[in-house]
């Protein structure tokens, strides 16, 4: 394995502390998974449609309930 350096905020240093300490591992372990798992999310597309990924947004705003098929809302759009 190759050694590389990091430089990290005091801050970051206490929770990556407390976090190795909690999973009974050491750092270089931890930061070795949370990279692995940051990289591997990268390459993994979003499943689902978009209902699907805003489905907990639906009736969270007060309006009409046929402004997206009730054309006098449309008046004067785009003008």
């Amino acid at each position: 394995m190759e050694n590389i350096s990091v430089k990290l905020p005091e801050s970051l240093i206490a929770v990556l502390n407390a976090a190795a300490k909690k999973r009974g591992e050491n750092r270089s372990s931890l930061i070795r998974t949370a990279i692995e798992t940051y990289i591997a999310g990268e390459n993994e597309a979003q499943k689902g449609s978009c209902l699907d990924l805003s489905q907990d947004l639906a009736g969270s705003v007060k309006g009409p309930p046929d402004l997206s098929s009730n054309r006098k809302y449309l008046r004067g759009y785009g003008e």
